[in-house]
C-alpha cells in the first residue's frame, strides 16, 4: 500500500498541474475539441485519485488483497486512459486513441472488484469489533 500511496499522491499532483496547464498554456495551442479531451483526461485522473485515497485508507486498517487489486487496476487505468488522452492532445497521433478504451476497461474491472473488496473489509471490521 505504501507504493500505491506514493503513486496516488503523485497522480493527484499531476492531475492538478496538468489541469492548470490545460486551462492556461494549452488553451492557446490546441483546438477547442482537443482541450475537451484534455479536460476529460484530467477529470478521470482526479476522480480515481479520490477513490485510490479511500482504498489506501481502508487498506491501512486491514490486509485485503482485493483492495490492492482494485487500486492497481485504477492506477493502470489512469495510465492508459488519461495518459493516452494527454499524449493524443500533445502529439496529435490519433492512433493513441485506441489505447484509451483499454484504460477504460481497467477502470471498469477495478470498479467491479471494489465492492467485493469493501465487503471483505467491512466483514473484517465487524469481526474485529470496529
Amino acid at each position: 500500500m505504501k507504493v500505491l500511496a506514493v503513486i496516488t499522491a503523485l497522480s493527484g499532483f499531476l492531475a492538478v498541474a496538468l489541469g492548470a496547464f490545460g486551462a492556461h498554456a494549452l488553451r492557446s495551442m490546441v483546438a477547442p475539441e482537443m482541450l475537451t479531451v484534455w479536460q476529460t483526461a484530467v477529470q478521470y485522473q482526479m476522480f480515481h485519485v479520490l477513490v485510490l485515497l479511500s482504498i489506501i485508507i481502508a487498506g491501512s486498517r486491514t490486509s485485503n488483497i482485493l483492495l490492492c487489486v482494485s487500486g492497481w487496476l485504477f492506477v493502470a487505468g489512469t495510465l492508459l486512459f488519461s495518459g493516452s488522452l494527454y499524449l493524443l492532445v500533445v502529439t496529435g497521433v490519433k492512433a493513441l486513441g485506441m489505447i484509451t478504451p483499454i484504460g477504460g476497461g481497467l477502470f471498469l474491472v477495478g470498479w467491479l472488484v471494489l465492492p467485493f473488496a469493501l465487503a471483505k473489509f467491512m466483514t473484517a471490521q465487524k469481526l474485529n469489533g470496529q
